[in-house]
C-alpha cells in the first residue's frame, strides 16, 4: 500500500462526506467500489481513518478552533482546509504518526486541492497544534 496515495483517497472521501453530510459508512463502501480500490490495506486505512475522524470529530474541531488566529472561526475556513486539517490532526494525535510526515503530506495535498494560501494556513495551524501538544 502506498500511504501517500491512501491518504489522498481518504482526504477526497472525507471532503465528499463533509460536503454531502451523508452516512459515512455507506459513503466509504460506495467510494471504494466506484474508485475500484482493491488493495486491502488501503481499504482498511481509508475505513479506519474516516470512521476515526468521525468518532473524534468534536475534539478534532476543538483543536482546529483553538489554533486559529484570533477572530477566525471554523465557518470562515474553506471545507477543503477543514478536511485536510481533520485528517492531519487525526493521524498526529490519535494514530501517533510522526507529525513531520503528516504535515508534509497534507501540505502537498493543500497545494494540489486548496487555494494559493491553503498550504501556509494549514502548516501554521498544524505547527501550533504540534507545539501545544509537545509543551
Amino acid at each position: 500500500m502506498n500511504r501517500t496515495l491512501a491518504r489522498e483517497e481518504a482526504f477526497k472521501l472525507l471532503y465528499s462526506i463533509e460536503m454531502q453530510q451523508d452516512n459515512a459508512e455507506e459513503q466509504i463502501e460506495l467510494y471504494i467500489e466506484n474508485n475500484e480500490i482493491t488493495d486491502e490495506k488501503m481499504k482498511k486505512y481509508i475505513k479506519d481513518t474516516i470512521i476515526g475522524i468521525r468518532e473524534y470529530e468534536e475534539e478534532i474541531e476543538k483543536q482546529i478552533s483553538s489554533n486559529l488566529k484570533e477572530g477566525w472561526t471554523l465557518q470562515r475556513v474553506s471545507q477543503i482546509n477543514i478536511s485536510l486539517l481533520k485528517l492531519a490532526i487525526y493521524e498526529i494525535i490519535y494514530k501517533k504518526i510522526p507529525y513531520k510526515v503528516v504535515i508534509n503530506e497534507v501540505v502537498e495535498l493543500a497545494k494540489k486541492y486548496g487555494d494559493d494560501n491553503s498550504r501556509i494556513f494549514i502548516n501554521g495551524v498544524l505547527a501550533s497544534i504540534v507545539k501545544n501538544k509537545n509543551s
